[in-house]
């Protein structure tokens, strides 16, 4: 190697130097202009004069506002003039439509001052860079992240439905329909859409309208055109035309629609294919207005989830429209996936909802008895809210002796789970007043009842088997019995909120029951409260849904209201429900509501007779010829026979069994009644006789002569009752 060799030289410059630099600035892909210090143009590169729409020769020494007098461009005229005046530069973000394509375009504009040597600006130089694939990715994050906040804000699939189609319209879209499948009931009535999985291919589809949203202003024309009034609007900058839910329509078979259900994917189309035109010439799915403006695209994407399709969202662009691209569809699949989970999750709490409320009131009273005590009338509302239906209750119990016992109680917690356990209580309730017990005794009773069923929650949770049921189950309960012979009222409470009660007078106010605790605390005592209640009064039990049913803390508040509305005089009992209803509650109550009116009525002195016997075997025969001489003033001598039978019966019983004082009592209401009470708490039992015993028979007549009868302890002592039916004529 030669190392004395002389090194290279370097190549001469190009002649052609500033011409390389022109055709680099002609040629460069970007817009690029140069204005002088009067803000008229000197020069542009081809990008530029392209992007522009006008001929080359008409651009220099023009300004941008006379080039372009519209929007935008009047507005670059004015920052070039600033540019000038100050000497910074100044970006501007923009999206229009470029006139030389006619295309929306987003524009990020750079107006940079040129200065000489000395710093002095001597014209501008102003750049146009096309932005719009990151505009439109920032704008797919925007949707997404809004639709996510939007869409699924209730379990309702209607309202779902609408959130998809408001979330889209106007910023993705120029029309939206989503519809669901049709089958099974219609919206509003708590039962879910369609039957699962997905149509079949080859077959019409039913589809149900659900929501539309177009985005155009309302205007005369667009009336004309067929465009329903607005409901809602489709975003906060862009009015939209809208359809309420209502009627359904069949896609055809082998329709685009029908096709992307069945394959359950989502397709997008151009306007302008045979099938899409063929499709939309006639579909109810589109309305007239919007056809008459024309498909440009279409996106037609199935609510698919959990391997079901539930309903098929639909969006149009117009001609004038960017047509939809790949990322648009992954778009729309990507919102319309959230908004297909949310309507799945929304039909499956419609049908769990729908059995929890058919539960639910198939264990309620399907009608309130009649009863001389008192009469009686009830509401019972289910909640509205994502929670559930609850486990409130309510029941009228006709007991011994003419009297009635009223009901109201309230399970902690919602859904199947709380209904059923309401079932157990109310039969539990009714079993345990049919031995006549108490009101404090009762609920000590139904107390243990709920500790027991906690404790086999919880075993079987132990055991794996209990899942999410073996949470602790807790309920509250008001119970009261009704005597309209003596006009008393005995009534306990398990943390349930107090009675009003309301006299003849007007006036209303609550009954301070002893406090006692919740159903399932298990331990503590329970009280009873006994008063005298006029004849007329009005009684009013509920539960704690009523009294705060317009928001959490508002139970004081709602008991001054409830107290204020049951005080004025209404029609009758029915329109005091409403009334009470109407001014507690809000249109969609977040809890379980169940109320119990009863208007207290007395019995007559003269059906009710009442006779003290002395502790003498005498007395039986004394008791007969009472009871005959009653009867007879009742009208009812056919009883007679069989009431001194077994009037003989029970008063030879307690004289011979039991302990003073003895007393004997007939009822005449629905049925004739008969009491003998006696001062021994010791329970009479009824045993069958062998055929040579003397005795053993009294009891077993007395079930067999009556429809009924049973024992009734008291703090004195017990009473034996007996009911027959009245005959025909009396």
């Amino acid at each position: 190697m030669d190392t004395n060799a002389a090194p290279d030289a370097p190549e001469p410059p190009p002649e052609d130097a500033a011409d390389l630099g022109r055709w680099a600035l002609a040629q460069f892909p970007i817009g690029l202009a140069v204005y002088d210090r009067h803000n008229r143009l000197v020069t542009a590169n081809d990008e530029m004069i392209r992007l522009s729409g006008l001929e080359p020769d008409r651009l220099p020494g023009r300004r941008l506002d006379e080039l372009l007098p519209v929007a935008p461009f009047e507005e670059f005229a004015r920052i070039g003039d600033e540019v000038l005046r100050t000497g910074r530069a100044v970006r501007a973000d923009n999206y229009f439509v470029s006139p030389g394509d006619g295309r929306e375009r987003a524009w990020a504009s750079f107006f940079t001052p040129i200065k000489d040597a000395e710093g002095r600006t001597r014209g501008l130089s102003l750049a146009a860079l096309d932005v719009t694939a990151e505009y439109r990715a920032r704008q797919r994050l925007a949707l997404v992240n809004d639709a996510g906040a939007r869409i699924g804000t209730t379990l309702d699939m209607d309202r779902t439905a609408a959130e998809l189609a408001d979330s889209t319209v106007g910023r993705f879209a120029d029309f939206v329909a989503v519809d669901l499948l049709a089958g099974g009931t219609g919206p509003g009535d708590g039962a879910g859409e369609g039957d699962g999985g997905r149509p079949r291919p080859g077959e019409a589809v039913a589809l149900r309208h659900t929501a539309r949203r177009w985005a155009v202003p309302e205007d005369p024309n667009a009336a004309a055109a067929g465009v329903p009034p607005s409901d809602s609007p489709g975003s906060p900058d862009t009015p939209a035309s809208s359809t309420s839910p209502g009627g359904g329509y069949l896609c055809p078979p082998n329709s685009p629609p029908a096709l992307a259900l069945a394959a359950g994917k989502p397709a997008r189309h151009r306007g302008d294919e045979p099938a899409v035109r063929s499709w939309a010439a006639s579909t109810p799915a589109l309305p007239p207005a919007v056809r008459a403006r024309g498909i440009g695209s279409l996106l037609l994407v199935p609510l698919a989830a959990h391997d079901t399709v539930s309903g098929l969202a639909l969006f149009v662009r117009h001609p004038d429209t960017e047509p939809f691209d790949d990322h648009d569809l992954l778009l729309a699949e990507e919102i319309t996936a959230r908004a297909a989970v949310c309507v799945e999750n929304a039909r499956r709490y419609a049908r769990e909802r729908a059995v929890a409320l058919t539960l639910q009131r198939s264990l309620l009273p399907a009608r309130l008895p009649g009863h001389a005590a008192v009469e009686v009338t009830s509401r019972y509302l289910p909640a509205t809210a994502q929670a559930g239906i609850g486990g409130d209750w309510y029941d009228v119990i006709p007991l011994s002796g003419a009297r009635v016992a009223l009901v109201v109680g309230d399970v902690v917690g919602h859904g199947l789970q709380a209904s059923a356990t309401m079932g157990r209580l109310r039969a539990a309730v009714r079993t345990l007043a049919d031995i006549d017990l108490p009101p404090d005794e009762l609920l000590t009773h139904l107390d243990d009842l709920v500790v027991q069923l906690a404790q086999d929650r919880a075993a079987e949770a132990r055991d794996g088997d209990g899942g999410d049921e073996a949470r602790e189950t807790d309920a509250s309960c008001l119970y009261a019995v009704y005597d309209p012979v003596s006009r008393r009222l005995v009534a306990a409470s398990a943390d349930h909120p107090p009675p009003v009660l309301v006299t003849p007078d007007g006036t209303a106010r609550f009954l301070e029951l002893p406090p006692g605790p919740a159903l399932g605390v298990g331990g503590l005592p329970f009280e009873s409260l006994e008063l005298e209640v006029p004849e007329g009064s009005l009684l009013a039990l509920y539960t704690d849904g009523l009294v705060e049913g317009r928001g959490a803390g508002s139970g004081d508040e709602g008991g001054r209201l409830l107290r204020r509305t049951l005080a004025r005089p209404a029609a009758g009992l029915e329109r005091a429900c409403d009334d009470v209803l109407a001014a507690l509650l809000p249109e969609r109550p977040a809890d379980d509501v169940a109320l119990l009116l009863a208007r207290t009525r007395a019995l007559d002195a003269d059906r009710v007779g009442t006779w003290e016997l002395p502790d003498h075997p005498a007395s039986v025969a004394d008791a007969r010829k009472r009871v005959a001489a009653q009867l007879a003033a009742w009208g009812l001598e056919e009883l007679a026979f069989t009431t001194e039978l077994v009037v003989s019966e029970l008063v030879t019983n307690a004289i011979r069994h039991a302990a003073p004082p003895i007393r004997l009592r007939l009822i005449r209401d629905g049925a004739l009644i008969c009491e003998v009470s006696d001062g021994s708490s010791t329970s009479p039992r009824m045993r069958r006789a062998r055929a040579f015993d003397e005795g053993g028979r009294g009891l077993l007549l007395v079930a067999q002569l009556c429809r009924r009868w049973g024992t009734r302890f008291t703090s004195a002592g017990k009473t034996i009752w007996a009911e027959q039916p009245l005959s025909a004529a009396a």
